[in-house]
């Protein structure tokens, strides 16, 4: 083969996290936790910032489990100070930073015309004003050291409109801005920012919606796949942006939604 054929230096450890540290926020529960199990069964140890009440204990424990290192800050990240904190307690405990996935998000739901102002205020500086202000404290890690992943945690509702959330649309479609944005601007320090879109996901939060019948066969009847994802099936999604594997990916929303946007 000739010079410019490169083909013969892909290799299967490329997804390999081993001796990488990763921010993951939200990731005591749910999705979060998901994320957080793969990344250390890939190799990684884990930072995971957090607020309120929340049992670590279960969280601990599966990352353990695989071998890998877990800490944890208690912080409210929708404050000025906290992203700062958050990486200097992080470079305290592994010395480094590899990867951030900013997973912690909320939504509460009323009629556009009944809509609080506070619920607004709530939910837009937890899913847009800390990603962006957590991203960009790490991005000048990432710069100076010149490499990172940046992986934002979209949804359905970054192309939709959905309804009785106006402030979680608006959030997710700005996550999808800002992912393109610093993909822009730090793609030269070999920085890769993208985002995963789930779809419609088995947990907690949509169990009453799964509950609901019509709506359940309503969801149902326009997915593809025909099911509901389970958590797992994301998972490779996130160990692959995180990875080696991805260098040339940047500025994406990719979608996991078993092909519910193509409908």
């Amino acid at each position: 083969m000739g010079s410019e054929n490169k083909l013969d230096e892909f290799k299967l450890n490329w997804f390999d996290l081993t001796g990488k540290v990763a921010i993951i926020t939200g990731a005591n529960t749910g999705l979060g936790q998901g994320y957080a199990v793969a990344l250390a069964e890939a190799g990684a140890d884990i930072f995971i910032p957090t607020f309120g009440t929340v049992d670590w204990d279960k969280t601990r424990a599966l990352i353990e489990e695989k071998g890998r290192k877990v800490e944890f800050i208690d912080i409210d990240l929708t404050k000025k100070e906290s992203p700062k904190q958050v990486v200097d307690a992080a470079l305290k405990a592994f010395g480094h930073i590899d990867i951030l996935i900013n997973n912690a998000g909320t939504i509460r739901r009323a009629p556009l015309l009944e809509y609080k102002d506070s619920d607004w205020e709530f939910v837009m500086n937890i899913n847009l004003n800390a990603v962006y202000y957590l991203s960009h404290e790490v991005a000048k890690v990432f710069a100076e050291q010149k490499h990172g992943k940046i992986i934002n945690i979209g949804s359905m509702l970054s192309f939709q409109g959905g309804k009785f959330i106006p402030p979680y649309t608006a959030s997710k479609h700005g996550v999808a801005g800002i992912t393109k944005a610093f993909a822009n601007e730090l793609g030269v320090y070999n920085i890769q920012v993208n985002a995963i879109a789930p779809g419609y996901i088995k947990t907690a939060n949509t169990a009453p919606i799964r509950a609901d019948e019509a709506r359940n066969k309503e969801i149902l009847d326009r997915i593809p796949a025909g099911h509901w994802a389970e958590p797992y099936e994301l998972m490779g999604t996130a160990v692959f942006l995180a990875s080696r594997a991805s260098d040339y990916v940047n500025g994406h929303i990719l979608a996991v939604d078993g092909g519910w946007l193509v409908r």
